[in-house]
C-alpha cells in the first residue's frame, strides 16, 4: 500500500493513525526456520540486516507474512539516525557484521498479510490489526509493534510531540480498507518548514539537458559551509533557464570555493560533501559544477537530521535580498530531539477482542 500527501490529518469516523516512519520500508516472510527480508519493491534486505532475523524468529508466528519498517535508533538518544540506516546497505560481508553489532537496527511492524495459510490481504484493516496484535503479543526488543490511535487528537499530538524522533509526520488508514499493493489508498500528512540556503553548486540532469539539482548550503557558527542536500523535480523549460541564469557564476567558482576538495574521495565520504559515489547505484553521476558563492534560494523542507535535510526539498523562490553569509543553521526551526524508546512507550489504542 502506498501514501498520498495531504496537507491536514483526515478527520472523520473509521480513521486508523500512525507514525510515519523514517526508515525501510520492510515486508518480513517467515516460514519456520526461513526468514526473508524485502523492501516493497523485492529489493533484498536480509543479508544487510542479520540482527534482526532471530529476533523476529522469537517475536513472530511460524509462518505470516507481516509489512513494517527497519528504523535505526540514534546512539545519542536523539529519535532515528537514517545516516547510519544508509551505511547499513555494502557489499561486504565483514562490514555488515560489523555494523550489525556496532549500529543494530529495529523492526516495527504495522500490517499483517498472511497468517498460516491464510491470506489477509483481502480483510479489512480492522480486521488485520487484530491478527497483528495477537501475532506481536510477545514481542521483544528490537521488534515493535507500531503505536497507534483513532483519536484524531491524539494524532495530532504525535505529529507535533514526535518530531523530534525522526518521524516523517502522521499516516492517516482507513479500518475498513483491504491491502492494495501499489495503490496510494493511504494518507500521509507530513512536517513542512522553509530555509534559506547558499546555492553553491548543480548537477547536470540525468537526460544530459539542464540542471537536474542545486546543491545547497548552510553556514555553521564558525563560518564553515556545509552541504545540507539538494533541491530538484524541475520542469524541461526551467532546468534550461537555470543552465543560462547560472552560468555566468561558473566562471572562476573554484578560487577559493569551501568546497573546493571534492576531488578528494576521502573527503566526499567524510564531509558529506557532493560528488561521492551513490551507495544505491554505483553507476550514478553524482559529479557536479561548482558556482561561485553568490545566490541564494528559499526551499522547503521536511526535517533536518544530523545537519542535512531529509525528504522532500522543493524550490521556492530566488532571495536576491539575502546574502550567502545569512544562510546558516540558526535560522532553521528545529524540533526537539526525543528518544526512541520514549516514543515506543506511548499508549496506543488497541483493537477489542
Amino acid at each position: 500500500m502506498l501514501s498520498k500527501a495531504a496537507p491536514q490529518i483526515p478527520v472523520g469516523d473509521g480513521w486508523h493513525y500512525e507514525p510515519k516512519w523514517d526508515g525501510f520500508r520492510c515486508i518480513v516472510f517467515r516460514d519456520g526456520d526461513e526468514i526473508d527480508l524485502a523492501s516493497r519493491n523485492e529489493r533484498p534486505f536480509t543479508r544487510y540486516f542479520p540482527e534482526l532475523l532471530e529476533p523476529l524468529k522469537a517475536s513472530l508466528p511460524d509462518r505470516c507474512v507481516v509489512d513494517g519498517e527497519i528504523v535505526l535508533p540514534s546512539a545519542d538518544g536523539n529519535g532515528l539516525d537514517f545516516d547510519s540506516l544508509l551505511q547499513r546497505i555494502h557489499p561486504a560481508a565483514s562490514r555488515v557484521k560489523r555494523l550489525s553489532a556496532e549500529t543494530p537496527a529495529c523492526f516495527v511492524a504495522f500490517d499483517i498479510l498472511a497468517l498460516g495459510d491464510e491470506s489477509l490481504m483481502n480483510a479489512p484493516l480492522a480486521s488485520r490489526l487484530l491478527h497483528l496484535q495477537r501475532s506481536l503479543a510477545g514481542a521483544e526488543h528490537p521488534i515493535y509493534l507500531t503505536p497507534s490511535t483513532t483519536d484524531v487528537e491524539v494524532a495530532r499530538d504525535w505529529f507535533h510531540q514526535f518530531e523530534g524522533a525522526g518521524l516523517d509526520g502522521v499516516i492517516a488508514k482507513r479500518l475498513a480498507d483491504v491491502y492494495s499493493p501499489d495503490k496510494r489508498t493511504l494518507v500521509k500528512v507530513k512536517h513542512v518548514r522553509d530555509a534559506e540556503c547558499v546555492v553553491a553548486g548543480y548537477r547536470i540532469h540525468k537526460d544530459g539537458k539542464g540542471v537536474g539539482s542545486l546543491l545547497l548550503g548552510l553556514y555553521d557558527g564558525e563560518g564553515k559551509l556545509h552541504h545540507v542536500g539538494v533541491t530538484a523535480a524541475f520542469t524541461v523549460k526551467f532546468r534550461d533557464e537555470l543552465l543560462e541564469l547560472l552560468e555566468p557564476l561558473t566562471h572562476d567558482a573554484l578560487a577559493g570555493h569551501p568546497w573546493a576538495d571534492w576531488a578528494n574521495a576521502m573527503a566526499h565520504e567524510n564531509a558529506r560533501l557532493p560528488g561521492a559515489t551513490s551507495r544505491w547505484n554505483a553507476k550514478k553521476d553524482l559529479s557536479w559544477v561548482p558556482l561561485r558563492i553568490e545566490r541564494v534560494v528559499e526551499v522547503t523542507f521536511g526535517q533536518l537530521q544530523n545537519g542535512r535535510f531529509r525528504h522532500g526539498v522543493q524550490f521556492q523562490n530566488w532571495r536576491p535580498d539575502r546574502t550567502p553569509a545569512s544562510c546558516t543553521y540558526d535560522q532553521l526551526d528545529v524540533a526537539t530531539p526525543v528518544a526512541f524508546e520514549d516514543l515506543m512507550a506511548v499508549d496506543s489504542d488497541r483493537p477489542a477482542d
